[in-house]
């Protein structure tokens, strides 16, 4: 039996001309002009896949996607528009869609997506993981430590998505363990049998990248001496982890965008295309938003390779995780011989008050040098970099009030301001001082602290909300998520 497809969109020369297409190709195509129309159909009748229009009567506020989304009916949308907006498109992919095609789009790329989608389907109706509880979930993942909050829905999410082809895009902070996640997620999913290849976007020249990537032929240029098959062959039916995919440069991006989206590419040299099957996984701690807004970063890319999007919490933010990993580095790091069998409780108490904005790679650097300097069976703060011990007596651990008592009995908390900022009398670096009258409530002193710290940030970067993230130790969504809490309008410090 052909796969029925379902075309809406409100353009009939665009739905006559694709279903003819699509027919041509072994479908079974139906056609409607509006949103409504097509979830009538879809309530009536049974579909492999959905071809939407967004731009389209009925579907101005992504009805339909929201339809099948909320009602899980598990037909796959690849949605095609000549009105792309990176805020639909988020929306688009939040809701489950396959694929995000922009007009005029070619045949070929077209019928690649349906095929990509209702193969994509096919695997995620058979293999569907069975329900379980967060304590098995972490078993699953051995290499990933920690049992807060924010691991605990890192894991759910992660065996949802292992199930699926969809391509995934890891953010987060420095040092938060994104490639250990990508390598996880492989080893979960049904490409597990498969190759994990990491492709570091920062160590490869410019000029050898596309050959390194696609491979080459004998004689394609100085110094290719032999033919070379390329990475992104030798990950053929397994998962191709880009690392640091925010540093590639533009013109290497138009290059990858062709081999994620029809999985063919050609080697340097050659006239042979070469066809694989490889799921993309990447990873990067810019904020792609903000750099496809200033032009550095490819739109139609970032669609492809930002289906599912996974941000790693900071490790300030996972609470007695830091006692779960320091142990974990412990009994990795120290040598046979070692005395040393744990922390004091002053050490435990320096590693859960301290920010830790190296995360997790910071960590076990500080671990492993403290295991090597540790005097006895337990390790003591003097055993910490000096840094970290002073760091930690001066900081409010994660979950504390941003206060401190001041001599009139105000609340006051001194909080360091942007590099480059000084105080008004000329001196050393500045901050923005917070003073709260002490017959505030707690509550209310600390939203109130927060809000002028806030205000404080944006006015001195002139409302770049990427870089007073920076500042402020927090990943850009986590800080738009207060900012939005607090009601302040961003655009209002912007120069």
């Amino acid at each position: 039996m052909p796969s029925r497809i379902l075309i809406a969109d409100d353009e009939p020369l665009f739905r006559t001309t694709t279903a003819k297409l699509l027919e041509q190709a072994g479908y079974e195509c139906e056609c409607v002009a509006d949103a409504d129309a097509a979830m009538a159909k879809l309530r009536a009748e049974s579909f492999d896949l959905v071809l939407s229009d967004l731009n389209m009567p009925g579907n101005f506020q992504l009805e339909l996607l929201r339809d099948q989304h909320e009602n899980r009916r598990g037909v796959p949308i690849v949605v095609v528009t000549g009105v792309p907006s990176l805020p639909t498109a988020i929306d688009s992919i939040r809701l489950g869609i396959a694929d995000y095609l922009l007009k005029p789009v070619k045949l070929d790329d077209l019928l690649v997506s349906v095929r990509r989608a209702l193969a994509g389907a096919s695997r995620d109706r058979t293999a569907a993981p069975p329900q379980r509880d967060r304590t098995e979930l972490a078993r699953l993942f051995p290499r990933l430590i920690g049992a807060s909050p924010p691991m605990l829905e890192l894991y759910e999410a992660l065996d949802r998505i292992a199930a699926t082809n969809t391509n995934v895009l890891i953010t987060g902070e420095s040092g938060t363990g994104k490639e250990v996640v990508a390598e996880a997620l492989h080893e979960h999913s049904h490409r597990s049998g498969g190759p994990f290849q990491i492709i570091d976007c920062t160590a490869v020249p410019e000029s050898l990248f596309e050959a390194m990537l696609f491979g080459h032929k004998k004689g394609a240029f100085t110094g290719a001496v032999a033919d070379s098959e390329g990475l992104l062959k030798q990950c053929d039916g397994g998962t191709a982890f880009f690392d640091e995919l925010g540093e590639l440069p533009l013109p290497l991006q138009a290059k990858l965008l062709r081999a994620v989206q029809q999985q063919t590419f050609t080697p340097v040299g050659s006239q042979k295309t070469v066809s694989v099957d490889t799921r993309f996984v990447c990873a990067t701690n810019r904020d792609l938003a903000a750099e496809v807004d200033a032009g550095r970063f490819r739109q139609d890319l970032y669609y492809r390779l930002g289906v599912i999007h996974v941000e790693l919490p900071p490790l300030r933010e996972r609470g007695d995780d830091v006692h779960l990993l320091a142990d974990r580095f412990l009994e990795e790091l120290k040598p046979k011989d070692s005395p040393v069998r744990g922390f004091s409780e002053a050490a435990a108490a320096v590693l859960k008050r301290y920010r830790w904005p190296g995360n997790i790679r910071e960590l076990r650097n500080v671990i492993e040098r403290s295991v090597v300097l540790a005097r006895g069976e337990l390790i003591e703060p003097q055993d910490f970099p000096e840094d970290v011990r002073t760091a930690a007596a001066t900081d409010p651990p994660a979950d504390a009030s941003p206060r401190a008592a001041g001599a009139d009995g105000a609340v006051t908390k001194r909080v360091p301001a942007p590099e480059g900022s000084h105080d008004s009398d000329g001196g050393g670096p500045a901050g923005v001082r917070l003073t709260l009258s002490p017959d505030l409530p707690r509550n209310e002193a600390m939203r109130l602290a927060e809000n002028q710290y806030l205000v404080h940030l944006l006015r001195e970067h002139g409302g770049n909300v990427s870089a007073a993230a920076q500042r402020a130790g927090l990943s850009r969504q986590g800080l738009h998520k207060i900012i939005k809490q607090h009601d302040i309008d961003v655009a209002q410090f912007r120069r």
